[in-house]
């Protein structure tokens, strides 16, 4: 049992409570000082890094709306649509509840891509920080898992087919599709079977992993420290230091980067409130005005699309036709042709290249073009967990690297964009074309990643960060 420390007789009822707390539980007070008064974090911290605190702001909005409508949310297929019109017209301030909810998801998804563009332009995912930025990935495809479920509970038009629309995507997996799709629905079709499973992981099953995976991915970045826009390390061992070994470009986190981070919160609340207030559907990017029509399993809605924030891979998705497949095993052939004519590798290395791509090539045109959608839908997301061991450029930062790489970047955003729209729209064959040009481009942008990441000329880093006081 550790010794309680003593305090002055004369000190204030506050230290005297402080230190009562501190000796009955002494950890709390260790993690506080290791995780906020004695974290330092790089003095050079922008606007960007705004982002971070901002998705834990919502993540805590998002749960606590979350239980005040789970007070009154009745998840049965006869009563769901029912009970969210009636927390949004006869609970008291549910209207508001419900649209702190609707539109926090949306929030989430804007601070969270904000936070990872960041992380991506800064080098953030590199060593020693591959497992932040593993974990940050896991975070995004557990939070669009969320999202998923949630938006079929208030059992609207738009809900309804979506999930239908997703579910069946399942079935074009060979051999065990189908048993998937029903096992996901628990009925052949979307029904209060699958209401009632979605809102089971929505409410409890998958909140408990995206915490776990918060507080694991902040655990891991306060033990290797905190990137910062220059990429230079503030806490290696040849970074500055002074007498106690704090690093000379650090500041604590508190109370510095907490009264930093209010400036983001309050600019963010503004924002937040003005849509909440004024446009809450967000002309119909939000809230779709088909999910303010019950769902009917016997009419379906002319346009068939998912929320924004899952546009861009549902226009991945719709790029891969048959046609484009075959465009697919053009660039297999030609990858292939280039590793084994132009690289120096042994003979029975270029001859297993030459067999794998041989079998790659017959399994795509074997498989329906659907299945392969689903694949590159899904890529889109895994692939980002690799970014660590894509990206090999000498330096971290975008402000070290050449001014066309930042060509490169802004291509990447609004290719990016570009596909969030057009997954919006309905299908069109000038919107195909496109959809599958930038999908090409997406998939180019990381697997092409470890050769032109290395091109150009690069500018000298500092050894210490650069800090303008403002």
């Amino acid at each position: 049992m550790a010794e309680f420390k003593e305090i002055s007789p004369n000190a204030s009822m506050g230290a005297k409570a402080a230190n009562w707390f501190e000796n009955r539980f002494p950890s709390a007070f260790a993690g506080y000082r290791t995780h906020m008064s004695e974290y330092y974090a790089p003095k050079n911290f922008n606007f960007w890094y705004f982002f971070g605190s901002l998705a834990m702001l919502v993540l805590v909005i998002q749960i606590v709306t979350g239980i005040f409508l789970v007070m009154h949310y009745k998840p049965d297929a006869s009563m769901a649509f029912a009970s969210v019109e009636y927390i949004m017209r006869d609970v008291p301030w549910g209207w508001l509840v419900r649209y702190m909810h609707s539109t926090g998801a949306s929030a989430f998804f804007v601070v969270v891509y904000l936070h990872m563009f960041r992380g991506l332009i800064y080098g953030s995912y590199r060593k020693p920080r591959e497992l932040v930025w593993v974990f940050g990935c896991a975070i995004f495809l557990v939070l669009m898992a969320e999202a998923f479920m949630g938006y079929l509970l208030p059992w609207g038009q738009m809900s309804y087919w979506g999930a239908q629309v997703i579910v069946n995507l399942f079935s074009a997996i060979p051999f065990i599709g189908p048993d998937l799709a029903i096992l996901i629905r628990g009925d052949y079709v979307v029904s209060d079977a699958t209401l009632n499973r979605f809102f089971s992981f929505h409410v409890i099953a998958v909140p408990l992993v995206l915490l776990g995976l918060v507080v694991a991915h902040l655990l891991a970045l306060h033990d290797v420290g905190s990137n910062n826009p220059d990429g230079v390390e503030i806490k290696g061992p040849n970074a500055p230091k002074d007498e106690q070994g704090r690093p000379l470009d650090g500041i604590p986190f508190h109370p510095y980067y907490t009264v930093h981070d209010i400036m983001g919160v309050s600019v963010f609340l503004l924002v937040f409130s003005a849509v909440i207030f004024f446009a809450p559907e967000f002309g119909g990017y939000f809230l779709e005005y088909n999910n303010f029509i019950p769902a009917d399993p016997l009419k379906t809605p002319a346009h068939i699309a998912p929320v924004w924030y899952f546009t861009p891979y549902y226009s991945m998705l719709r790029a891969i036709t048959t046609e484009m497949m075959y465009a697919l095993v053009l660039i297999v052939v030609l990858a292939t042709a280039f590793a084994v004519l132009r690289g120096r590798l042994p003979a029975v290395v270029k001859a297993a290249i030459v067999v794998v791509a041989a079998v790659g090539v017959a399994v795509m045109l074997a498989i329906d073009a659907k299945f392969w959608g689903v694949v590159v839908m899904g890529g889109a997301v895994i692939i980002l967990f690799f970014l660590p061991w894509l990206d090999h450029s000498p330096v971290r930062s975008i402000r070290y690297r050449p001014d066309w790489h930042k060509w490169v970047y802004g291509v990447f955003v609004v290719n990016f964009v570009v596909l969030a729209y057009l997954g919006v729209q309905a299908p069109s064959p000038i919107g195909e074309r496109v959809s599958q040009v930038g999908t090409l481009f997406y998939f180019a942008f990381f697997l092409l990643m470890p050769w032109w990441s290395r091109l150009g000329q690069f500018k000298p880093v500092p050894e210490r960060i650069t800090f303008a006081a403002h």
